[in-house]
């Protein structure tokens, strides 16, 4: 038997997928619980825009990169592409061995805002070694250093944060 930094080493895709349905659900829950029941849900087939899913409410809709780990990062890689969507944002969320969520760290702009200008972070490398045993440079993708997100504390106001206070009233 593995034990659970074991199995969120080797099984690090898999954590993701469960903390994205962790975060959807919960997110829903908060949502139905205030009456707003009007939320659509999407998700990126592949991970070529920048993105992971997008959420929308009302006339907002956002694009969401999702990052987790068990430790605090010094920097998160963002893809360049998702700059270029209308509300793209990043959200970072620290997790535990056994999948609690938070806190979460915020990237972004208010509703309808473009992500904040990566252009002037450097650009990340490939996480892996390719065959030469090299990590080459991504040329579409930036290092952002964790110090530029914002740290906060609940998921309601992360919800406030995608789609603003005034939108989260039924």
């Amino acid at each position: 038997m593995s034990t659970s930094i074991d199995k969120n080493i080797h099984h690090s895709t898999l954590r993701e997928r469960i903390v994205e349905h962790i975060f959807v659900g919960d997110a829903l829950r908060i949502l139905w619980h205030k009456d707003i029941t009007n939320v659509e849900v999407f998700r990126s087939e592949f991970d070529a825009h920048g993105y992971d899913l997008a959420m929308a409410q009302r006339h907002i809709v956002r694009h969401i990169q999702l990052k987790t780990s068990l430790k605090k990062p010094g920097k998160i890689s963002i893809a360049r592409s998702l700059a270029e969507k209308p509300s793209g944002c990043v959200i970072w969320i620290q997790i535990t061995p056994d999948l609690k969520l938070g806190p979460y760290y915020w990237f972004g702009g208010a509703p309808g805002s473009q992500l904040p200008d990566i252009s002037k972070f450097p650009n990340s490398v490939r996480p892996t070694r390719n065959k030469k045993g090299e990590r080459p440079i991504r040329e579409n993708y930036r290092e952002v250093p964790l110090s530029k997100f914002e740290r906060i504390e609940s998921l309601p106001e992360v919800l406030e944060k995608l789609f603003g206070e005034a939108n989260l009233h039924a």
